[in-house]
């Protein structure tokens, strides 16, 4: 077998090396690269794929890493890692131990930014524009987004602040796949090309020229170039030059050679100082791999899958994830009561609200990447007396902290928060684990609070919420539930009551969440070594069972508390707070994420690492007895 072009790229100088002819050829090895090995570890596919000519063709034009590339979110950096010396580990992507599957500055000089959220990269890559202005350093920052990067309204905050400080070494590359931003050259190029051919403006032209025609000969050809101006303004290129860019395109982003043209003119015009400059690169998301052009949204995000046939590998079946449960739930709800709507952040897929989309399509809202938005939106639903509940992965709601505080828990309004991903998440790493929403939530006035053990006190916790008058929020966590039966009716449970699952003498174990079930295996390992240990369903952070954890730690002495989040801050502190308000001075050992950043693993590896799982538990019981 011949060696590849590929072999001998250790980072980007060796692509720079090859005469410019080649680097077709080194796109083509990168698209096969990606599909060999994430067909085998799963990945990020079909944006990896869209991308490779426009991530190939910026590294060798520009001088990586003196020239800062940052990639908004890290979907489509595939072929960045494989480019910048990480190709021999690249079978670990999203493995313990093993690369990232976003883009993070300790793995790589070339990793200029690290972001798991996306809408990031146009303000840090001002800010290093900016910094290299203030060294005396002409190096170029260049930031690379999507069309659905730009939904944020973050992006916008910095295409605007870009302009207006004039960064004359900034260059802004939209990949427009044409899944957020409507062919051709974008949503607002779609809404006025619709509005100028709608019936009552081609009338209103109409009598327009008929008024003309009676006036002097040149008044017509007047009027056309009128229409013309007003035609100019479907080009996006006019929005981004009243922001202060220069618009480039938009290009076609899949013919690499032509790429390699546009960005060496695009360079020569930032050394004549025509920065700030936008590039605009038309793209197919899953770009050479025929099932991702054909469903480049199933193809997203993707398990182990054949090559050949696109077939992915079947599934292990059992339970129903949480987002199903929690999905069906909500749809039940809203069959009732016709106030209920469903709100998400570009996250309907993970949210399990595609299923309620297709039932209630005129209550459901995507808002995109904008959950600032999406909060203060659902506000803006509930003064008006609907019950909105937005489903937002617990990592991405701490981007609303603001709206959730001042728009929704100061004015007291009925919005459920549904906060899917809560607690470890696997493959997708330090970006995306939920272990913060109890610390920011717990402590704002009018908000309750609440984590179900299971699918079934799933359902009954968002009926719970959704009947509750105010703020509600409850945390669930990724994957599939635990198979428990549900109930045929969805009953609402008494607000703040913990459930005591099983009494005890000895000890007790005081769980939040799904733990409770790690919690009863517990005690049941615990009763054969001769240790009578309670086990307490928390259920709610706020209000919390103050009435049962005192009473429970009275009579044991002898208490562990465990979450799937933060210790810091979180439920074992509302627990310890709650016993220093009663006088109450048990042995607590409070279990729970330590004060570090957790990286991409096995969720139950990760537990067991913790002390989250049974023996941990069963250990951290013992160890207060002193036994």
């Amino acid at each position: 077998m011949s060696e590849r072009l590929l072999d001998g790229i250790h980072g980007p100088e060796d692509l720079r090396a090859l005469p410019r002819e080649q680097v077709t050829t080194v796109v083509e090895e990168l698209r096969a690269e990606i599909l060999d090995v994430v067909s085998r570890t799963g990945g990020h596919l079909a944006s990896s794929l869209g991308a490779t000519e426009l991530i190939t063709a910026l590294h060798y034009v520009f001088d990586t890493p003196r020239d800062r590339l940052v990639l908004d979110v890290g979907h489509q950096g595939y072929a960045h890692k494989l480019l910048t010396g990480r190709r021999e580990r690249f079978e670990t992507i999203g493995r313990a131990g093993g690369i990232a599957k976003f883009l993070r500055r300790s793995e790589s000089p070339y990793d200029h930014f690290g972001a798991g959220h996306a809408g990031t990269s146009i303000s840090a890559a001002l800010g290093m524009a900016r910094a290299a202005e203030h060294q005396g350093r002409d190096n170029v920052a260049i930031a690379l987004i999507g069309d659905g990067g730009m939904t944020a309204g973050m992006a916008f905050e910095a295409l605007n602040h870009g302009g207006h400080l004039g960064q004359k070494n900034l260059v802004v590359v939209l990949n427009d796949n044409q899944m957020s931003i409507s062919p051709n050259v974008g949503a607002l190029s779609s809404y006025l090309a619709r509005k100028l051919s709608h019936p009552m403006v081609r009338r209103v032209k109409s009598w327009a020229r008929e008024l003309l025609r009676s006036l002097p000969a040149d008044a017509l050809h007047w009027a056309h170039k009128a229409e013309e101006s007003v035609k100019a303004l479907v080009s996006p290129s006019l929005v981004f030059e009243a922001l202060g860019f220069r618009y480039v395109g938009p290009i076609e982003g899949h013919r690499v050679l032509d790429l390699l043209e546009t960005f060496e003119h695009v360079r020569e015009m930032l050394a004549g100082g025509e920065g700030p400059i936008l590039v605009h690169a038309l793209t197919a998301k899953g770009h050479g791999y025929e099932p991702a052009e054909r469903d480049p949204f199933r193809y997203h995000g993707v398990g182990a899958f054949e090559v050949e046939t696109g077939n992915f590998a079947p599934g292990k079946g059992g339970p129903p994830k949480y987002q199903q449960v929690f999905a069906d739930a909500l749809i039940e709800l809203a069959g009732e009561d016709d106030r209920i709507v469903g709100i998400t952040a570009a996250m309907a897929d993970g949210t399990g609200l595609d299923r309620f989309a297709k039932v209630f399509p005129d209550r459901f809202y995507d808002v995109g990447i904008a959950e600032q938005h999406a909060v203060t939106f659902a506000a803006g639903l509930a003064t008006e007396g609907m019950k909105p509940v937005p489903a937002i992965y617990s990592t991405f709601l701490q981007r609303a902290y603001d709206q959730v505080v001042h728009d929704v828990c100061l004015q007291n309004l009925d919005v459920t928060f549904a906060l899917d991903r809560a607690g470890l998440v696997g493959a997708d790493g330090a970006t995306h684990q939920g272990f913060y929403d109890l610390a920011y939530l717990r402590t704002l006035p009018n908000m309750v609070v609440m984590a179900p053990r299971d699918e079934n006190e799933l359902r009954q916790m968002l009926r719970t919420a959704v009947e509750h008058p105010g703020p509600a929020a409850l945390r669930f966590p990724r994957g599939q539930g635990l198979g428990v039966p549900l109930d045929p009716d969805i009953k609402a449970l008494p607000l703040g009551v913990a459930e005591l699952l099983r009494d005890g003498s000895d000890a007790a174990i005081v769980a939040l969440g799904p733990l409770a079930h790690a919690a009863l295996e517990a005690a049941g390992e615990l009763s054969a070594r001769g240790v009578s240990c309670a086990v307490l369903n928390a259920r709610f952070v706020k209000p919390l069972d103050e009435t049962r954890i005192v009473d429970i730690a009275r009579r044991c002495g002898v208490l562990v508390v465990v979450e799937e989040h933060s210790a810091m801050g979180g439920f074992g502190s509302a627990v310890l707070e709650a016993l220093a308000r009663h006088g109450v001075s048990p042995k607590v050992r409070c279990l729970g994420i330590p004060d570090q950043l957790v990286e991409h693993g096995d969720p139950a590896a990760l537990r067991a690492a913790f002390g989250l799982d049974v023996e941990g538990l069963v250990s951290g019981v013992l160890q207060l007895l002193e036994r």
